[in-house]
């Protein structure tokens, strides 16, 4: 009996809340070939050892809400997420997606979080996998339709709703990229790109997903004072398409909805009685997207990470630059558009509720292509280990890597991957439980994690001593992908 690479002497986390063991993990290929007392046998040949005396061998986390698009293209190497254990990414989050699009113009907001207009060059979703695959990424990368991006393919305005021949048009490329392995349909009903969509529109597109087993995630309509009304339509749509539904970063924004969460996981609970419905939510009280002039309020902080219109203002407070501008709130937030923001929104009690819920994955919702982007980005998966795992204990070790690995692999049908198991793909970190931390924050928010030792992605060491490997070994997964 011969293996390429032992991990020996590791404590295993295996992926399926199941409590943690210690054994040695061998790997051939891009597999898991075998899992016990290994290292002891005399009968037992192996290549390369990496002694993990001392450490927890986990699944690679799978970043399940990601703005990733067009940047596992650009740049392959993916350190953001590979230096925090991330060895999976679902981009095309929010109604956003790289593909399929065309554009006739400048992408619109919020689409620009993705790049520029040169960056959105795949009229199909086939020929994004085909990018995808010759950039061959850092990471593995599964992908959305976004529902905005489809309308904008289609539509000469945006601020209304979509004809039934529009529509038709939309089901149609929708349909092509189901064919082509792409994992559902997202929307981002709270842009204003998107508002003027009926619900009866959302629910026609996603009519086209259940032939494909695909699934319904969504940035709903509101995330404020009309938050269970929002969820309603979210959890309608999915019924009505009798598809799977994911809300996507759940939260109660704004002051005056602080405290709502217990609410709102009331109805998620109730829900999930008759209804295939969960979350994701990202390990921080503050939100960021592009600077939304509804969301301009005296109640809460607003960071000002880039500025179109008033670049000199970018990594400054909203509130110093009115006051320097001697404008209103509401009249500089204006005249910097078009900009990006970091919103304190939220209430910390409201985010601890989230992410304990037994139907919460974790995501990090991070904007790659924001010049001070929020510290999710680089720090999300290490956060949940290290501040709400090991220091605030809201769960155990089992149930944080539980969240981060095989739920989302089996919500998103990602066949193989989230656990550790013989014959397993071999997408795994190596790390420090008592020292991973993640070292980004608002102030400095590109720093790489304390206490990973070492990621593997397709059986290939694939992240180690704080640096990308020369060979990239992540993959396209399509849907339900053996």
């Amino acid at each position: 009996m011969s293996f390429e690479i032992l991990f020996k002497d590791v404590q295993v986390v295996d992926g399926t809340g199941k409590k943690a063991y210690f054994a040695d993990v061998a790997v051939n290929g891009d597999r898991i070939a075998a899992i016990g007392e290994l290292a002891q046998n005399d009968k037992v040949k192996y290549g390369q050892v990496i002694d993990g005396k001392g450490l927890v061998l986990a699944p690679g986390f799978i970043d399940v809400h990601t703005h990733d698009d067009t940047n596992v293209i650009r740049l392959p190497e993916c350190l953001p997420k590979i230096s925090q254990g991330v060895t999976t990414v679902i981009v095309g989050n929010c109604g956003i997606s790289a593909s399929p699009a065309v554009l006739a113009g400048d992408p619109p907001d919020p689409m620009n979080l993705l790049g520029k207009r040169k960056d959105f060059k795949y009229p199909s979703f086939e020929a994004y996998v085909h990018a995808v695959q010759q950039a061959q990424p850092a990471v593995n990368v599964a992908g959305l339709v976004g529902h905005t991006t489809l309308r904008n393919n289609v539509m000469d305005d945006l601020y209304r709703a979509a004809s039934s021949d529009e529509i038709a048009q939309m089901k149609v490329q929708l349909r092509e990229a189901m064919q082509q392995g792409a994992l559902g349909l997202s929307s981002g009903l709270a842009y204003v790109s998107a508002k003027s969509a009926p619900t009866e529109e959302v629910m026609q597109l996603a009519e086209e997903l259940a032939e494909y087993k695909g699934i319904y995630t969504t940035h709903m309509r509101t995330e404020f004072e009309q938050i269970l009304e929002a969820m309603d339509e979210a959890f309608r749509t999915g019924k009505h398409a009798k598809v799977p539904v994911v809300i996507s970063h759940l939260k109660c924004a704004g002051a005056g909805n602080w405290g709502r969460t217990v609410e709102t996981i009331d109805l998620m609970e109730r829900t999930s009685k008759h209804q295939d419905v969960s979350c994701d939510c990202y390990p921080y009280s503050a939100s960021s997207s592009t600077l939304d002039l509804n969301q301009v309020t005296e109640e809460i902080d607003i960071f000002i990470t880039w500025s179109e219109g008033k670049p000199e203002y970018a990594g400054k407070m909203l509130k110093d630059i009115a006051c320097d501008m001697g404008l209103p709130l509401i009249d500089a937030a204006k005249a910097l558009q078009p900009a990006g923001a970091v919103y304190h929104c939220m209430d910390e009690a409201d985010v601890e509720r989230v992410l304990k819920y037994r139907l919460t994955m974790v995501g990090s919702d991070g904007l790659p292509n924001d010049p001070h982007p929020h510290p999710r980005l680089w720090g999300a998966f290490p956060r949940v280990l290290s501040h709400y795992c090991r220091e605030r204990k809201l769960f155990s070790l089992e149930q944080a890597v539980h969240k981060m690995t095989g739920m989302s692999a089996k919500r998103y049908c990602l066949a193989d991957r989230g656990e550790i198991k013989v014959g397993a793909y071999a997408d795994l970190v190596l790390f420090d439980a008592q020292e991973i931390k993640d070292e980004a924050t608002f102030e400095n928010p590109i720093a790489a994690a304390k206490g990973i030792h070492c990621v593997m992605v397709n059986g290939q060491v694939s992240y180690s001593n704080d640096k990308v490997s020369k060979h990239r070994h992540g993959r396209f997964l399509y849907r339900h992908q053996q």
